[in-house]
């Protein structure tokens, strides 16, 4: 989690053996919202699930929010490396759309809650500083997008995602979903596609 979000940890790990412990807590979180949702979702069964105590749940996270914005914020950061590490022989466009809508690696439930968590305590300045990290965007001539513009193109194809990924839509990881968000930001940018 972020030093500017709103739901903080209580202690911030530091020695590998915390960070593991968190890093567990996050992962039976996701698996119990996959497999129950979040009518199973609660920190007793989140600390049977990770192996740790009631108590190890608590001192990282002051609550359930927590610990769902936790999760969405790992995810995040996994997409951010994917992001970072470079397209290979995808176009840049497609490798960050791509990215994006292989969060959670499918588990459509964990990513649900955890989207709806970021929407309702979410800080925007840190959401929106995730749009910041994309690679710039250029327009058919060649220049550089405006403040304006890179604001409307990606939250124009990232709103798309966020109701796809919060309508539980069955196309959400087809090959033609992916295509349509690509034809959608080329067509604003006035490429060919």
């Amino acid at each position: 989690m972020t030093d500017e979000s709103p739901v903080r940890r209580r202690v911030t790990p530091r020695q590998a053996r915390a960070r593991a412990s968190v890093e567990a807590i996050l992962e039976a979180a996701a698996q119990i919202l996959q497999a129950g949702g979040e009518a199973a979702f609660n920190t007793n069964a989140v600390a049977i699930r990770a192996g740790v105590s009631i108590g190890a749940v608590y001192r990282y996270f002051p609550d359930k929010l927590a610990i769902l914005i936790a999760l969405a914020e790992r995810e995040q950061g996994k997409v951010d490396a994917v992001i970072a590490e470079g397209s290979g022989d995808l176009a840049p466009d497609r490798a960050v759309i791509r990215a994006f809508l292989g969060a959670f690696e499918g588990r459509g439930a964990a990513r649900r809650a955890a989207v709806r968590a970021q929407l309702i305590a979410g800080d925007p300045r840190t959401l929106a500083a995730g749009f910041d990290r994309l690679p710039p965007a250029r327009d058919a001539a060649g220049l550089p997008l405006t403040a304006i513009q890179q604001f409307v193109l990606s939250r124009a194809v990232h709103g798309a995602m966020r109701a796809a990924v919060l309508e539980d839509q069955p196309f959400l990881h087809s090959q033609e979903f992916e295509d349509e968000l690509v034809r959608l930001g080329r067509g604003y940018l006035g490429l060919t596609q």
